[in-house]
């Protein structure tokens, strides 16, 4: 198995203090224009999938479904994770490259 390298970028992010987790925190984070990214996991619940999805298409901020609750939280050295949201433009845009490769 190969390292996740987008996991190993947001484990980074969460180091430089750049990464917000938990709905209410990530919610926050993206209505106070501090949010480059949103980052949900993918075995999250539908409603919550919408919730973010909208509130990041109203807000302009991009999105991306990855991984799952257990691999987000321990990416960022946490319990299980549903939504993290990465507060810094670097980190944002290499997690969405290293996504796309």
């Amino acid at each position: 198995m190969s390292v996740d390298r987008v996991l190993s970028m947001l484990g980074l992010a969460t180091k430089a203090g750049k990464v917000k987790s938990g709905e209410f925190s990530v919610e926050k984070s993206v209505k106070s224009n501090r949010s480059y990214l949103v980052v949900v996991a993918e075995d999250s619940s539908d409603n919550t999938k919408k919730n973010f999805t909208d509130m990041c298409n109203y807000y302009k901020v991009p999105i991306m479904f990855y991984g799952n609750k257990e691999t987000l939280g321990r990416a960022i050295g946490k319990m299980h994770r549903a939504s993290i949201s990465v507060e810094d433009e670097g980190f944002s845009k290499s997690i969405t490259k290293l996504k796309e490769e």
